[in-house]
């Protein structure tokens, strides 16, 4: 792959997964709610889970999708649906006491699980495979691309969970993270409308 290329590559996952979207907005609320440390495993599902996706459509699922766009229409919706679920436990979330005391952060396997259905990871993966493979070296640019997001992705969404861990103590007064939980539950909801057009 081109040295041109690959930056331009490393540059895409960059924006693509520092930028707000379900994962960061969930990471947000999480650091908030849970604090970094307990945030982690989310973060690690995160990166894997999508490393697993963006090869399951450089490797053939992609193709699938193109032959079959009703799949990715009931996948789009069925992730939404799962993310206003989400958006709901988020904004009926009233305080960091109880979130430490009975509610519990997202596991690694349920946010690996979780990019399956997320909109935005898969328009993610869908161009990052169609922009920046080459069918003459294709299982090499495949892994390319795959290596590429695992090592950009992991800071870029720490970042969203160790800004909602710096407000923690700001929003241990209960009204103030009522309305940040609401705020973020909005967010998110708001945050598929481009991806489910």
């Amino acid at each position: 792959m081109p040295f041109e290329t690959l930056l331009a590559l490393v540059l895409f996952a960059f924006t693509t997964s520092i930028t707000p979207g379900p994962n960061n907005m969930m990471l947000f609320a999480s650091g908030v709610n849970f604090g970094f440390r307990r945030t982690i495993p989310h973060m690690l599902g995160i990166g894997a889970g999508f490393f697993s996706l963006l090869l399951g459509v450089g490797f053939g699922l992609g193709a699938l999708l193109h032959t079959v766009p009703l799949l990715y229409t009931v996948l789009k919706f069925a992730g939404g649906i799962y993310l206003v679920w989400i958006a709901w436990k988020i904004g009926t979330s009233r305080a960091i006491g109880e979130a430490e005391a009975g509610a519990r952060p997202m596991t690694f396997l349920g946010a690996a699980a979780f990019q399956w259905v997320n909109p935005k990871a898969w328009v993610m993966a869908v161009t990052a495979m169609a922009t920046y493979t080459d069918t003459e070296r294709y299982f090499f640019t495949v892994t390319v691309v795959g290596l590429a997001f695992g090592i950009v992705n992991l800071p870029s969404v720490s970042t969203w969970a160790g800004f909602g861990s710096a407000l923690r103590e700001w929003l241990s007064v209960p009204v103030r993270l009522k309305w940040f939980n609401i705020t973020m539950a909005v967010l998110l909801v708001l945050s598929l409308w481009p991806m489910l057009k």
